[in-house]
């Protein structure tokens, strides 16, 4: 087991104090590339139960992310969102979607995202 990025970990910790949205980050794992906007894994789990609960065939599963998250030690993951997967020209999906990266997972990274023009 990889040992994870010190300062990954202290910008996660800081955007779970502040319970701050605005940090953009762009990731590399296991050679996909991840860019968009840190939240607070509370904020993200409530988000995604919401998309949950309002699908007709997965809201069963939103109760899951209601769940508190456990809170020992330093986080140990980074929860996007509006984030896409950088492919080719194109993000996927196009308007954002939310994804959960365990840090010890991300072998590059770089404060702020990415986009793509056609221009």
């Amino acid at each position: 087991m990889s040992k994870p990025d010190e300062l990954l970990v202290d910008i996660a910790a800081r955007v779970e104090s502040a319970h701050s949205s605005r940090m953009s980050l762009t990731v590399v794992t296991h050679g996909a590339v991840i860019t968009g906007r840190l939240a607070p894994e509370s904020v993200w789990r409530k988000r995604v139960s919401e998309v949950l609960t309002d699908s007709a065939d997965l809201s069963a599963f939103s109760a899951v992310f209601d769940a508190p998250a456990e809170k020992d030690g330093p986080p140990s993951h980074l929860h996007f969102h509006v984030a896409r997967i950088l492919q080719g020209t194109m993000g996927i999906p196009e308007t954002g979607g939310m994804y959960r990266v365990a840090i010890e997972d991300v072998s590059a990274w770089t404060v702020g995202d990415f986009s793509y023009s056609d221009h």
